[in-house]
């Protein structure tokens, strides 16, 4: 990879200086000479010499590696132009995962309470876990994805009551989750609500004890079959009702009471509760005490986290999997109390929730840390996302003022299946073209953002097939194809005649591998969603490109040997926006 090469190459100059720096290399200005450039600015300080003065030294230090032409001082900038045919040659090799590594990587993602539907404050989420899995697997990690359910919490038994104190029943004319959803949504709208708590907690207790698991799945299943539309994809299922029948948060606790920083407090507002100083892990607290379990005997969702944390990362074990009898995914496994056991090991997790839970997953690193896992501590990762607005909306499914995945979809290929027929009335699938350009604006609209922004999302901008849209990644992708399959076979191209647009084009096609290792390195599909992004702008830019009013990139009719460069350019470019829309989890369509 093009771009490493030329870190390396500078970090090994820069030791020669005694500076062990690596330094990142970024594509040049288009007003710079050079295609490459490393800024010096940083260095000026420590070197005690100006940046123009420490490119001239660096050039004069660096052992270029092949590809490269020329090094080239541009200010405090030190640039690199690369070899033409060196250039071609790189952009049309082919682009496959990288080797596999050595580790698990358990990611968690989704893990929406089974009460209700999705809406579309879920989206982020799952576009997030999914396609990073995506992202990783590609990087040559080995991922295992969890989705959790939570089927004894306070949100299921309230749905599961409502159903029942309302005398409710399913008519089959509407998916099943939207119904339960509907009965938990008038639970709380009801006003004897505050009276109905004793009925509620007899259900709740129920739960725990796992004797209503079936109508927990009966919504679970409909949520996934939301979750297969999306097109998320799960390995494990881990229901709650299990780590309390595996006795995980009391082990979790046996373990973390060894250290001196758990304990229980004989007086002050602590007494009698078990509680862990974090102080040695999360300096600057202004109350380094949590309550892991309180003094009445309860365990907090601190420790239940913890407890799920320890059993991923391999220090407790007692869950057990079977396969999950569904239609949506058919190797799903489950945990379940006939199953096999099963403890994933992981050396790193993933954990994709939002940016409100940063605290409570702190403490889930500190707690590996103060059981002498400082190793595993650092391998726990918190993917922290900021919400989603709805046309500026906030959303509350407890208020009933979300709106739900389903309908998202189902008014995102409605508008789609429009759009095509305007555009293209002969089209002859319009329905599935409709359903995947639906799920590309949906799910790229979520991947294209830096997860610590916040969305607003809006459909018709994320439906158009212009500007920072998947729409438009996967046009670019259908008009390459288009000339492919116009062009059939072709023969070998020479390099020799590449114009100044080919060149471009093949700069373009050189950063793929390394988006896709940044975002798996960074932990945020929004880098490689950028990088598809300035592809298909630059495959529009050479489409589009015209000298004196005339096509100057017209591909089928060049002449022999540069029809062949650009058949092979284009065939690349075609692979590389499927690769990357494919690792977003989007489809790519031939004809849109």
């Amino acid at each position: 990879m093009v771009r490493r090469a030329l870190e390396d190459a500078v970090q090994t100059a820069l030791k020669t200086l005694g500076l062990d720096l690596r330094l990142k290399v970024a594509k040049a200005p288009k007003d710079k000479p050079g295609d490459y450039g490393v800024p010096l600015f940083a260095l000026a300080k420590e070197l005690k010499k100006p940046p123009q003065a420490i490119a001239e030294e660096l050039k004069g230090r660096m052992e270029l590696p092949p590809f490269v032409e020329e090094a080239i001082p541009v200010g405090g900038y030190l640039n690199f132009r690369i070899r033409t045919e060196a250039l071609l040659e790189e952009a049309l090799r082919p682009k496959t995962p990288f080797p596999e590594r050595e580790g698990l990587v358990l990611l968690e993602h989704t893990s929406v309470n089974p009460n209700k539907e999705l809406h579309v404050g879920h989206l982020r989420n799952i576009v997030l876990g999914d396609s990073l899995a995506r992202i990783l697997r590609f990087a040559g990690r080995k991922v295992l994805v969890l989705n959790y359910i939570d089927d004894t919490g306070r949100q299921a038994a309230e749905t599961l009551f409502a159903l029942r104190h309302y005398g409710l029943t399913w008519d089959g004319k509407e998916k099943y989750d939207h119904f339960a959803g509907r009965a938990y949504v008038r639970l709380h709208q009801d006003p004897d609500y505050p009276r109905l708590q004793e009925g509620i907690e007899e259900v709740l207790h129920a739960l725990e004890r796992g004797e209503l698991r079936g109508e927990v799945n009966r919504i679970l299943l409909a949520q996934l079959a939301t979750m297969r539309a999306l097109n998320a994809h799960y390995d494990l299922l881990v229901w709650e009702s299990d780590i309390v029948r595996a006795g995980l948060l009391e082990k979790a606790l046996g373990l973390l009471e060894k250290s001196p920083h758990v304990f229980r407090p004989e007086e002050g507002k602590y007494a009698g509760a078990l509680v862990m100083d974090a102080s040695p892990f999360i300096p600057g607290l202004e109350d380094p005490y949590f309550v892991l379990v309180r003094s009445g005997g309860a365990a907090t969702y601190y420790a239940k986290d913890i407890a799920f944390q320890f059993w991923k990362m391999g220090l407790l074990e007692g869950l057990r999997f079977r396969p999950y009898e569904n239609p949506f995914y058919p190797a799903l496994r489950t945990s379940a109390p006939e199953g096999e056991p099963y403890t994933p090991r992981a050396q790193e997790t993933i954990n994709v929730i939002d940016v409100r839970q940063s605290h409570p997953q702190a403490l889930v690193r500190a707690a590996l840390a103060l059981v002498g896992r400082e190793d595993l501590a650092r391998g726990a990762f918190h993917l922290a996302y900021e919400t989603v607005l709805l046309e500026g909306r906030q959303m509350s499914g407890r208020k009933g003022l979300a709106v739900s995945v389903d309908e998202v979809l189902e008014e995102a290929k409605r508008r789609a299946l429009k759009v095509i027929e305007e555009k293209n009335p002969d089209h002859p699938e319009k329905e599935k073209a409709a359903g995947e350009v639906a799920l590309g604006a949906i799910r790229f609209a979520m991947a294209k953002t830096e997860p610590r922004k916040q969305i607003d999302f809006r459909l018709d901008e994320a439906l158009s097939f212009d500007g920072d849209t998947g729409p438009y990644v996967q046009y670019a992708h259908a008009r390459a194809h288009a000339i492919l399959r116009k062009a059939g076979s072709w023969g070998q191209p020479d390099l020799a005649k590449a114009t100044p647009y080919e060149r471009a084009l093949a700069l373009a096609l050189l950063d793929f591998e390394e988006a896709a290792l940044e975002s798996a390195e960074e932990k945020t599909p929004h880098i490689l969603a950028q990088y598809l992004l300035d592809l298909a702008a630059a495959w529009n830019a050479y489409y589009n490109a015209k000298e004196g009013g005339r096509p100057a990139t017209a591909v089928l009719t060049a002449e022999e040997g540069l029809r062949e460069l650009r058949l092979a350019l284009v065939e690349s470019l075609q692979k590389t926006l499927s690769t990357g829309l494919g690792l977003l989890g989007i489809p790519a369509p031939e004809v849109m």
